[in-house]
């Protein structure tokens, strides 16, 4: 099982990034993808996920900015990001939940300057 996310960097202010986390050794259809992200001395936060069904949900933080998708096709699940802000940065994981399986990636640092 592996989720390899990609597609982190440095970006200013107002600017976009497009995060993937592509999936392997599972049944990805079957499970909800969500994408976290994780700011120094700070914890573990939920910013977007999406269900098998395609269904998706925000944080308040990143509602009309973010918007999350899947391609079933390529076992990949991605982040859109635009109107970046300095406080969207952190290191950004997806995982991959169904029932009691629950798989992480090992994260893609997202730098926003201002």
């Amino acid at each position: 099982v592996q989720l390899v996310e990609s597609g982190g960097g440095l970006v200013q202010a107002g600017g976009s990034l497009r995060l993937s986390c592509a999936a392997s050794g599972f049944t990805f259809d079957d499970y909800a993808i969500g994408w976290f992200r994780q700011a120094p001395g700070k914890e573990r936060e939920l910013v977007a996920r999406i269900t098998s069904g395609g269904n998706s949900n925000y944080a308040d933080s990143v509602k009309g900015r973010f918007t999350i998708s899947r391609d079933n096709a390529k076992n990949t699940v991605y982040l859109q990001m635009n109107s970046l802000k300095p406080e969207d940065t952190a290191v950004y994981y997806c995982n991959a939940v169904r029932g009691f399986n629950l798989y992480w990636g090992q994260g893609t640092q997202v730098t926003v300057s201002s």
